[in-house]
């Protein structure tokens, strides 16, 4: 599809406040997204992330900053102007339009002839598996099938940009698993520059090239390639908000050489990385994974070793979450694969785990 060429967009310095309000919806977003790049904004409800995908689409203008598409300012350019297509996320189709209908629409708009238009819509048709479909209404499609009818009206216009409102939001859980990969299939095959918003973890962990997670008060608080995010968390928040974490509230001890030893609520000693270089005295929170957490064994020496006792199993197939009683009412977990063979530790049994300092990360509480 040689006719799409991807651009970069760059956010410079943008906050944005709605008349009326005296609080900003998003403040001091700084982003360059690569052309033709699957880039992300991952956050919770209300944290601003429709709102930048509309100063991207024009639908709003920054109240500060600029948005540039491409190299070019674009202030007072509105969405029909702009190199930009909008998914939005009831998908806004025409129920009593055929499919080659919807998907040319913008093209009619545009003046350009009925043919041309049937053409264009069967070439996007082919690209989004959905070929043959030009003369079924809208109406009759499954979720999944209007979901490829959007993405193709989306492209139609050849934008260099495509923006998506949670466009998966209201499909069950396996076909939002498949539409993931077809999304990204898509846009790998076009090189449109994808602009996606989320609040699932998993749609933005699977597809993206990379991530900008947002925090409630509309900030950017790291950008990063999905492994960089889930391993390496920059921010308390972060940490919290992407993938599930063991957290406990700590004091440094000592620190040398990138790592501290930190002593948690519950009297416990733990080593860990210390990214922020953080100094003895200072209040930081010691983050684990449940999935670097081990049983230990009896013959094996193991750092970061908690004595507790199994309180609940949860059996979820693949895995096992198996919940801890650690002391000082902290809440504690570990997750181990289900490989059908291994037992798993009974309840009321008392055992000792262990994690490396290298799978500890301590992050100061007074940082953004």
């Amino acid at each position: 599809m040689d006719q799409y060429v991807g651009q970069d967009i760059e956010i410079v310095d943008v906050g944005m406040r709605y008349e009326g309000s005296e609080e900003y919806a998003v403040s001091d977003i700084n982003v360059y997204i690569k052309p033709g790049e699957f880039f992300s904004f991952l956050g919770p409800s209300g944290c601003g992330k429709t709102t930048l995908l509309r100063l991207v689409s024009g639908f709003l203008e920054p109240t500060k900053g600029k948005v540039l598409i491409g190299g070019e300012n674009m202030r007072g350019i509105g969405p029909n102007k702009r190199p930009t297509a909008m998914i939005f996320q009831n998908l806004a189709l025409f129920p009593l339009m055929t499919v080659a209908e919807n998907i040319g629409f913008g093209l009619e708009v545009r003046g350009v002839s009925r043919a041309d238009r049937r053409k264009k819509a069967a070439e996007l048709l082919e690209l989004v598996d959905l070929p043959g479909v030009e003369n079924k209404k809208v109406s009759d499609l499954s979720g999944g099938q209007m979901q490829r009818v959007a993405i193709a009206r989306g492209l139609a216009v050849e934008p260099s940009v495509l923006l998506l409102d949670e466009p998966l939001s209201a499909l069950d859980l396996k076909l939002r698993q498949h539409m993931r990969t077809e999304l990204r299939n898509i846009q790998k095959r076009t090189g449109v520059t994808f602009i996606y918003i989320t609040h699932d973890q998993g749609e933005a962990l699977t597809m993206s090239d990379r991530i900008g997670v947002m925090s409630d008060s509309g900030t950017i608080e790291q950008i990063a390639a999905a492994d960089e995010l889930y391993n390496e968390p920059e921010t308390v928040f972060v940490a919290d908000f992407v993938g599930e974490n063991n957290r406990f509230i700590s004091t440094v001890r000592t620190a040398n050489n990138g790592y501290a030893v930190v002593e948690t609520s519950f009297g416990q000693q733990l080593t860990g990385i210390n990214p922020q270089q953080l100094s003895s005295g200072q209040q930081a929170i010691a983050f684990v994974r449940p999935e670097a957490i081990s049983v230990l064994e009896d013959s094996k020496a193991g750092e970061n070793i908690i004595k507790c006792k199994v309180k609940s199993i949860s059996f979820e197939g693949a895995f096992v979450t198996i919940f801890l009683d650690i002391g000082g009412n902290q809440a504690f977990f570990m997750r181990r694969h289900n490989n059908g063979s291994t037992p798993f530790p009974e309840i009321d049994s008392e055992i000792d785990i262990c994690f490396g300092a290298h799978n500890t990360r301590l992050l100061g509480t007074g940082t953004k």
